[in-house]
């Protein structure tokens, strides 16, 4: 596609009413308004001339706005060309404005997952693999945007503001609607980091699982000597980790030892002895992350709302809630960022439903237990 550069006025550019970004931070605004004044603005808009008159913004809504907060009555801009005969569309002027904001870090997942959202609807034979090849993402990393919208919206409201992480609320989209309330009030006491949401939202999600294999079958009473063994397994694993507890004492007491009496006394054998310490640290890493993931579960079976217990969700219900809680535009999480632009259930392949937390997204494998998450609170 073709382009000139050029000085146009302010007022002969319109906002592009389908700019996919809708929250920006009113103080990096400020800054960047400074930074044009004493500067001059670095990197022009781009714009598409309309066939009515005038110009409509493509990309740049960030510069745009802190260049008329500036006092600027021009911008410099590069203007799309159409090749030949036809028009630049509505949808060319989307992607193009969708591409740049999904460079900057400040862009909302959710205004990225209604962006993706977009762009699939607007053409019936679009799929998950075309959008991310278009904008250069993973379709794993697009599917993760697209699940977001599976949330009720109070919770895509905490998302928008920020104190609900990705990883966390991708977890979290895959429950029922009822389960995610359970996890949203429960987050809302205060107690709960994102990495703890993220494993207690993946346990919920697999006892759903196995509930609902459970209601498919018969359920028959335990037979003696399965609680026998059942009893026996229980006692085991507390007795187990009461000798653990013991283990504590010797371990203690080495900790409190002089390192040169601890030389003389093991007489050539600290080498040894700390390789067995190395592996006794690797055991003990492994099962404090097995008890975490048993608390995980523990916490939501406490949490987990039988599909029985209540009513279904009204569509009004959820419209109310959306009405009062989405954020507005003057509102948006802190970001910090100084670039010059920042930025409905889905059926979408690779459904993250049995997506496990790991240390950089959530995977796509259903039977191992999630890794060590490290998540930004």
């Amino acid at each position: 596609m073709s382009q000139k550069f050029a000085t146009l006025k302010m007022r002969q550019i319109r906002r592009n009413p389908n700019q996919p970004r809708e929250h920006f931070n009113e103080e990096a605004l400020a800054e960047l308004a400074g930074s044009i004044k004493e500067h001059g603005l670095l990197q022009p808009i781009v714009v598409r001339k309309l066939a009515e008159g005038g110009y409509e913004l493509v990309a740049g809504e960030r510069r745009f706005r802190a260049n008329e907060l500036a006092g600027n009555i021009t911008i410099e801009t590069k203007i799309l060309l159409p090749e030949g005969d036809s028009e630049i569309s509505d949808m060319e002027s989307f992607k193009k404005a969708m591409a740049e904001n999904l460079t900057r870090e400040d862009m909302l997942p959710l205004e990225e997952a209604r962006g993706f959202k977009k762009v699939l609807d607007a053409d019936g034979d679009a799929d998950v693999a075309g959008v991310a090849k278009t904008f250069s993402k993973s379709v794993q990393y697009v599917n993760q945007r697209l699940a977001l919208l599976n949330l009720r919206p109070e919770i895509q409201a905490a998302v928008d503001l920020g104190h609900i992480g990705t990883q966390a609320a991708v977890q979290i989209a895959a429950l029922s609607r009822d389960n995610q309330r359970a996890v949203f009030e429960d987050w809302k006491k205060g107690d709960k980091s994102d990495n703890q949401l993220v494993h207690i939202a993946y346990a919920m999600r697999k006892q759903e699982k196995e509930a609902q294999q459970d209601s498919m079958v018969e359920i028959k009473e335990m037979a003696p000597e399965e609680k026998a063994e059942l009893a026996r397994a229980q006692a085991k694993t507390k007795s187990d980790l009461d000798e653990i507890e013991r283990m504590c004492e010797l371990l203690d007491t080495i900790s409190k030892a002089d390192p040169m009496e601890l030389a003389r006394a093991l007489d050539g054998q600290v080498g040894k002895r700390l390789e067995q310490m190395d592996r006794v640290a690797g055991f003990l890493q492994k099962a404090r992350f097995q008890l975490r993931q048993a608390k995980a579960h523990a916490d939501a079976s406490e949490l987990m709302v039988s599909p029985d217990a209540i009513a279904p969700d009204l569509a009004a219900e959820a419209e109310a809630a959306l009405t009062s809680l989405e954020p507005t535009a003057d509102v948006s999480p802190e970001t910090g960022g100084e670039t010059d632009d920042g930025n409905a259930t889905t059926s979408a392949e690779g459904a993250t439903d049995d997506a496990e937390p790991t240390s950089t997204a959530v995977t796509e494998a259903e039977d191992n237990e999630p890794a060590t998450v490290t998540v930004a609170a």
